[in-house]
């Protein structure tokens, strides 16, 4: 378990939240005195499966579609006129 203190929390939530995220539970103290434990409320399996199962099917919806024939770069030179 990683501990900070109150200050660091707040000037740098980011931090905290990167290591919630990563599964890591963090005790945050004021004066050396624990005040909480932070912890993701993660997510279960089947949310993971029905996420994946989304992202698919939007990928696999791209890829169906038929590709255009405007490259990009003549798309970006056109659009700067």
């Amino acid at each position: 378990m990683k501990t900070i203190s109150l200050r660091t929390l707040l000037r740098e939530p980011v931090a905290v939240k990167r290591m919630t995220r990563a599964g890591q539970p963090v005790q945050v103290t004021d004066n050396g005195k624990p005040l909480w434990v932070l912890q993701s409320a993660g997510r279960n399996e089947a949310d993971d499966a029905e996420r994946r199962r989304a992202i698919d099917e939007a990928l696999d919806e791209v890829l169906r579609e038929k590709p255009s024939r405007f490259s990009l770069s003549r798309i970006v030179l056109e659009s700067r006129r």
